[in-house]
């Protein structure tokens, strides 16, 4: 192998399972300061991969499928890239590695195109596991002979998110420096149960209005479901204004946000705000798995052990969470 190790890390999946595998960067540069490390993505997962440090440079798979075969390989050859990493399992990225002569090619035993493709192969089955996402992916890095065992207080350390946007003056201006600022972000697009929109505005009525300013975000579409917390008197509603890499601006100047497992969530607590989730205990989309790793992140549940989703069954426990309980994790926060 080259003497500077040149890594590809690649997860082209949604935002807050790429927020979690980006402490994979932070992980190998900390073991190994002169390694390069590049991250395959998608565009809409730009700007999180971006606000890295530790990330030296962003290879966009829209874009690369776009290309010819050959000049795909040409442009993962055009990095220098030595070893690539399957975080995510994707059969035609497993192909085009081994086409473009990637010398180390890193996949799990759990995929047979990773046995055909693949020529470094780590045994690691995340259905079962009780580790958190961070931590499982750091684990496919146990090839290169390093304590991969890391806890999720070091996992927050990993992060390196320094490049933040500045934010613009439109939305800045929406900032009360006077009062706690804090973002509700009730849809999930399907990816975790969510605590519903009556609970949200029993938040809203339980947070004092001359302390909290509070917002709500999502998308357009969104908006069109949530009228009904977008018109509560105490609420901003911010839906659909911003472009991701300034609503990471707008987290940032923001003290908390209120989600279920959802990748702004990620997003805030990558950034050290006051990120409180939640969830359902039912597996996979449990917080054992999933929950924000921050300074300051909490994850709730109403009943770790709910016998229906013990079970696999489909339940609404999520929806019993007590308002009052984020209410007093926010006592803390101070402007």
């Amino acid at each position: 192998m080259a003497d500077q190790p040149v890594f590809v890390l690649s997860r082209t999946d949604s935002i807050g399972d790429v927020v979690l595998t980006l402490p994979m960067a932070g992980f190998i540069k900390k073991h190994m300061p002169a390694a390069k490390v590049f991250f395959l993505g998608r565009t809409y997962t730009k700007d999180v991969i971006e606000l890295s440090s530790f990330v030296d440079g962003f290879i966009n798979y829209d874009e690369l499928e776009t290309l010819k075969p050959e000049d795909q390989k040409k442009t993962l050859v055009e990095t220098g890239v030595n070893i690539l990493v399957h975080v995510l399992p994707q059969l035609k990225i497993a192909r085009l590695a081994k086409g473009a002569g990637i010398q180390l090619r890193v996949g799990t035993t759990n995929r047979a195109y990773h046995w055909l493709n693949c020529n470094k192969l780590v045994k690691l089955s995340r259905k079962n596991s009780e580790c958190h996402e961070s931590q499982l992916n750091i684990k496919l890095l146990g090839f290169l002979n390093l304590n991969t065992d890391v806890t999720l207080p070091q996992v927050k350390n990993f992060y390196g998110f320094e490049k933040i946007p500045k934010l613009n003056p439109e939305f800045s201006e929406l900032i009360d420096e006077s009062r706690i600022n804090i973002i509700f972000h009730p849809r999930s697009k399907g990816s975790a149960k969510e605590w519903g929109l009556e609970n949200f505005a029993r938040l809203a009525d339980a947070l004092p209005e001359n302390r909290y300013k509070i917002f709500v975000s999502g998308t357009q579409l969104d908006a069109a479901s949530m009228k009904s917390l977008l018109t509560h008197p105490k609420v901003n509603n911010i839906t659909g204004r911003m472009p991701l890499s300034q609503f990471i601006a707008f987290i940032s100047r923001c003290h908390a946000l209120v989600a279920a497992s959802t990748g702004p969530l990620h997003i805030a607590a990558a950034l050290g705000k006051t990120a409180i989730g939640l969830f359902s205990p039912k597996r996979p989309i449990h917080p054992g798995r999933w929950a924000p790793v921050g300074e300051k992140a909490h994850a709730l549940v109403f009943d770790p052990n709910c016998a229906n989703c013990s079970a696999g069954k489909d339940c609404d426990c999520i929806t019993k969470i007590s308002p009052q309980q984020i209410v007093d994790l926010l006592q803390d926060e101070s402007v």
